[in-house]
């Protein structure tokens, strides 16, 4: 789906309209990679907008604060189109002033979040729920978002899933969870995508009697509340060490010190890897390390450090994760 977020709405309206539309294919971020066409059928389109506005209490009146090209700014279309309340398009924080007697909803990734708390807070808390997906959302900032009273809900999903349906932890309807032997979280339900366009290798690869294998491991709790730990690929092997890539980077950003944080390994003769922290931070490497060292082993601490004034992001606000590996890489050994 491409065109301006206009243009994206006039198309849904049509698509949703329609005897028996074609999919919609839509590009992943490409935040790890080499973006991928993913198939999305209206069913599992609608299947996705009728579970949130369940979830979330009934329909409402959303605003497009994320681009529209990409699967989460396409849902705050698409659950628009399916209610018939129109959208806002004009972002935040003017957005979140207008009157309205609807519901009110907005999805955002967590550095939208950060950004609003550090401006003006009080557009979000105009808001009947905020969902936070795209990447993990750091529970300090949750903290900070629900004492400025923002009334949040973490997502986890991606676009074979139609976007987020897991909601705190907790499957939308119909949605099934649970992780494998491994470890890696696998999901089922009418929310899945019908496969990769011109890739029917790769889509045989990630569907499986039903169930879509995700790249994140994670674990289900007695509850049924699934905790995502981070990506199968999060793990630095250094030393002969496993370093859990997003722990680390979770106390370094835990640091009052440290505004943004991302953790990644790079080759290394003497150690295999080498960890290495990209931050928006002004403290040095050994106070980093010896933060990481009060609640993890010191042999998870990174052994290099790339400061930098801003983490890069992509159009749709996610980390750009290919551009964290580029420079750690260029950091001196």
């Amino acid at each position: 789906m491409r065109g301006t977020s206009a243009e994206v709405l006039e198309l849904l309206r049509t698509w949703e309209a329609a005897q028996d539309p074609p999919p919609l294919v839509v590009e992943t971020s490409g935040s790890t990679g080499r973006p991928k066409r993913v198939v999305l059928s209206r069913a599992a389109m609608r299947a996705s907008a009728d579970a949130t506005h369940e979830r979330l209490g009934g329909p409402g009146r959303w605003v497009l604060a994320l681009p529209a090209g990409y699967v989460a700014g396409l849902q705050v279309l698409f659950r628009s189109v399916r209610t018939g309340i129109e959208p806002v398009l004009g972002g935040l924080p003017e957005a979140a002033e207008q009157p309205t007697g609807d519901r009110r909803y907005v999805s955002v990734v967590p550095t939208m979040l950060h950004r609003a708390l550090t401006g003006d807070r009080q557009a979000l808390t105009r808001f009947d729920t905020v969902l936070v997906g795209g990447a993990r959302l750091d529970p300090e900032l949750r903290r900070r978002a629900e004492e400025a009273g923002v009334r949040v809900v973490a997502t986890y999903g991606m676009s074979e899933t139609c976007g987020g349906c897991v909601y705190d932890g907790r499957p939308l309807h119909a949605v099934e969870v649970r992780t494998t032997d491994a470890g890696r979280v696998a999901i089922r339900g009418p929310v899945l995508f019908d496969g990769y366009d011109g890739q029917p290798d790769l889509t045989a690869q990630a569907l499986s009697d039903g169930w879509f294998l995700t790249s994140d491991v994670g674990r289900v709790d007695e509850d049924g509340r699934l905790r995502v730990d981070g990506r199968i690929d999060d793990v630095v092997v250094s030393g002969g060490v496993n370093v859990p890539a997003a722990a680390v980077a979770r106390e370094l950003r835990a640091h009052p010190g440290v505004r943004g944080a991302e953790v990644v390994g790079v080759p290394d003769d003497e150690w295999g890897e080498v960890v290495v922290a990209v931050a928006e931070t002004e403290l040095t490497l050994e106070q980093l390390r010896d933060r990481v060292a009060e609640r993890l082993p010191r042999s998870f601490a990174p052994r290099r450090l790339v400061r930098v004034s801003a983490l890069p992001l992509l159009p749709n606000g996610k980390l750009d994760r290919l551009a964290v590996q580029r420079l750690a890489a260029g950091s001196p050994p």
